[in-house]
């Protein structure tokens, strides 16, 4: 009986006792009972947590904060509790130290609470930088005294970047474009075309669509204004399975934006189906007659069109043949970005010169089985124009996706500059094949030292001659002056 009227007195005194919370505000020196001596302090916290949160309270910049989690460990010296103090400091480009002081607002009267559980609590704040490491350290107040063993928790926390589900809400990773999704498609619709669709981003207007199957294959630019946008990427290899990597230019973010992949499939097979009728079973008797009516009028349109075509053809003989496209072989120095520059550059020849173009990236095989200088040879014989490609402003536009990284085309690729330069002072020296090279620039800027003798072939600045350009490839062969020849022989080709 007597423990029946104690557990009911236990419990009807917790229910009167309000259960402990937390106030907190910022407290940087140090607390007022380090400066006091105790008898008994309360010991360290059981568990600490960090995890970043996305808040409405907060300024745009620091929307996402740090929710920061304790547990109590469950002893007699919980009693002697008053507050527990959060220290934070962040490390690398974000040198910051801050710390909160959240005091307890009821004595603890259990060693967990009533309801069962251990005492847990958390605090919302310390706004989150990206990509940061934070070390968080917490202790119980009062402290240990002078001299002490100073018991505490600690841990280290690193920040996220803008792919994290929250950190996105950023305003940085906002205009990065994290909350932009182009729904992208794509599928092989032979084996030479892919068909990209993806949904465009009010942020900007300008895309790259590149696709990768361990190497690039193939890339095309566009700029569009519709909500959904489609483009066809001309891939010189196999493109069923591989990765279409979609890269944004963002007014707010320029080279820096997020890019975002999906995953090259075959093109679905159009099927008509038509409705079922009520009449289906006269119709059947009637389908084989249709058919064959609608077949007869096919032949005989297809045949008197083939009549009136030849009958034209031979009234307007001879016509002015189109040109086959000019065999372009492009070299280049292992400096420029092949993506930004190379890439571009094989575009423009490609839509705006009509030409075929011949990239060492494209034959790497080829190169390995023939030997750099053979292959190059090759190339040159068959090629109608040797284009040497340079530029003074060397990867400004090179980001982690076209570096030089493990696997990336300059990384696992030889430099056939310097063995093309050598042909073009062999054929120098020899006066022959000159008329097949020319020297294209991004800017206006001179020609290397190093390569001063390639002065003597036309030399074209992309920015204003590309008219000029794509004129000559299909001009006839030119001439080199004599009086360039020999200053040539004298230039640099002297001291290969």
């Amino acid at each position: 009986m007597s423990l029946v009227l104690l557990s009911l007195a236990a419990l009807c005194w917790g229910a009167l006792t309000p259960e402990p919370m937390i106030q907190c505000g910022s407290e940087n020196g140090p607390s007022p009972e380090w400066m006091v001596s105790h008898t008994l302090t309360p010991g360290d916290l059981r568990d600490l947590r960090v995890e970043p949160v996305k808040t409405t309270v907060a300024t745009e910049d620091d929307s996402i904060l740090m929710n920061i989690s304790w547990v109590l460990r469950a002893d007699a010296s919980i009693c002697f509790l008053k507050a527990t103090k959060i220290c934070v400091s962040g490390k690398g480009n974000d040198q910051s130290y801050s710390c909160v002081r959240c005091n307890y607002t009821e004595a603890f009267q259990t060693q967990t609470r009533p309801s069962g559980g251990k005492w847990t609590f958390s605090y919302v704040g310390f706004p989150v930088k990206l990509n940061t490491l934070y070390f968080i350290g917490a202790h119980n107040i009062p402290n240990a005294n002078m001299n002490e063993d100073s018991p505490s928790l600690s841990v280290n926390f690193t920040s996220p970047g803008c792919l994290d589900h929250v950190m996105k809400y950023k305003k940085q990773c906002i205009e990065a474009g994290s909350l932009w999704d182009p729904n992208i498609t794509a599928c092989k619709k032979d084996e030479k075309t892919v068909e990209v669709n993806f949904t465009t981003s009010p942020l900007g207007n300008r895309y790259m669509a590149v696709i990768l199957n361990k190497t690039a294959i193939g890339f095309s630019v566009l700029e569009s204004e519709e909500t959904r946008a489609s483009v066809r990427v001309l891939v010189t290899g196999e493109s069923e399975g591989a990765v279409v990597q979609l890269t944004p230019y963002f007014h707010t973010c320029g080279n820096d934006c997020i890019r975002r992949k999906g995953t090259v499939e075959l093109c679905p097979q159009t099927v008509v189906s038509f409705p079922l009728d009520k009449s289906r079973s006269v119709l059947s008797g009637w389908l084989p007659l249709l058919l064959a009516l609608l077949a007869a009028t096919w032949v005989l349109a297809a045949g008197i069109y083939l009549t009136w075509r030849h009958e034209r053809i031979k009234m307007s003989f001879p016509t002015t043949a189109l040109l086959p496209p000019a065999k372009l072989l492009v070299v280049y120095p292992s400096e420029i970005c092949f993506h930004h520059t190379v890439c571009y550059f094989t575009e423009f020849l490609q839509n705006h010169c009509r030409s075929e173009v011949i990239l060492d990236k494209w034959q790497k095989k080829k190169i390995a089985e023939m030997g750099p200088v053979q292959w190059l040879t090759t190339q040159k014989k068959a090629a109608d124009r040797v284009i040497f490609l340079l530029s003074n402003d060397m990867n400004t536009a090179c980001d982690g996706t076209c570096g030089k990284s493990k696997g990336s085309p300059q990384e696992d690729s030889q430099d056939l500059f310097p063995l093309a330069f050598n042909l073009f002072c062999s054929d120098l020296r020899s006066q022959t094949h000159l008329h097949k090279y020319m020297v294209v620039c991004s800017t206006e800027a001179d020609i290397k030292d190093d390569y001063g003798a390639l002065n003597v072939c036309p030399k074209y600045c992309l920015v204003k001659d590309a008219t000029a350009f794509c004129t000559s490839l299909l001009q006839a062969e030119q001439q080199v002056p004599v009086g360039k020849r020999l200053w040539a022989c004298h230039s640099s080709c002297s001291c290969l």
